[in-house]
């Protein structure tokens, strides 16, 4: 049997970006993590091989659901949408070749910001790297040096070891965040409270946009 993530590797080389898998694209505020409150134009690209149980996009794990969109169309909503940034995400946007798209975006002087698990090597030219990752799928170590932002879900109190080793793997200067698993947030909160209190290197992420009631 052949992974969606084999399939799309092979796939990857002959697009060279030109065309990518389009889940969804709007204007919305960032509700996570650093960047929260801000601004941006966000597009969703088609494809995840990680299997997170507790995903709240799992309709864009398949990326043969989705359309393969001309990127220079991509390149041209976001420009027509007033935004001054775009966040890329997923799925995991890196299982495309995404130098092109992010070469139009510098062009056009737009903020370029990703949101991945780092499973994939980097591509792309990016002014901010929120690296989200995932213990049955542990990121490169290249993207761990670069990352400027580690956020990292709780679900379980095991899951605070998890976020200890990838802090080791991250440079001095990255953000440290702990995020509730959405599904379990009434039950995990406290401890994440707990655990920030007592180490204060960290901080909390919540997904602001959920309370807000927007995408």
């Amino acid at each position: 049997m052949i992974r969606a993530g084999t399939m799309i590797r092979n796939s990857k080389s002959k697009s060279q970006g030109k065309m990518l898998p389009l889940v969804e694209e709007f204007f919305s505020i960032q509700g996570e993590g650093f960047q929260s409150g801000k601004a941006a134009w966000f597009i969703r690209l088609g494809g995840c091989d990680v299997g997170c149980n507790w995903c709240d996009t799992k309709f864009a794990w398949d990326p043969d659901i989705h359309p393969m969109v001309n990127t220079d169309l991509i390149l041209k909503n976001a420009l027509n949408s007033g935004a001054d940034s775009v966040v890329i995400t997923g799925g995991e946007p890196l299982m495309w070749n995404l130098d092109y798209l992010c070469s139009g975006f510098r062009k056009n002087n737009l903020s370029t910001f990703l949101e991945t698990s780092g499973t994939f090597a980097l591509s792309g030219n990016w002014d901010w790297i929120c690296l989200s990752p995932k213990k049955n799928m542990p990121p490169g170590e290249n993207i761990c040096s670069i990352a400027d932002e580690l956020k990292v879900i709780i679900e379980k109190p095991e899951d605070f070891k998890w976020a200890e080793e990838c802090c080791l793997r991250v440079s001095n200067n990255c953000r440290l965040f702990l995020q509730p698993e959405w599904s379990s947030f009434n039950s995990v909160i406290p401890a994440i409270v707990g655990y920030v209190l007592k180490n204060p290197q960290w901080r909390i992420s919540l997904q602001i946009h959920k309370f807000m009631h927007i995408p």
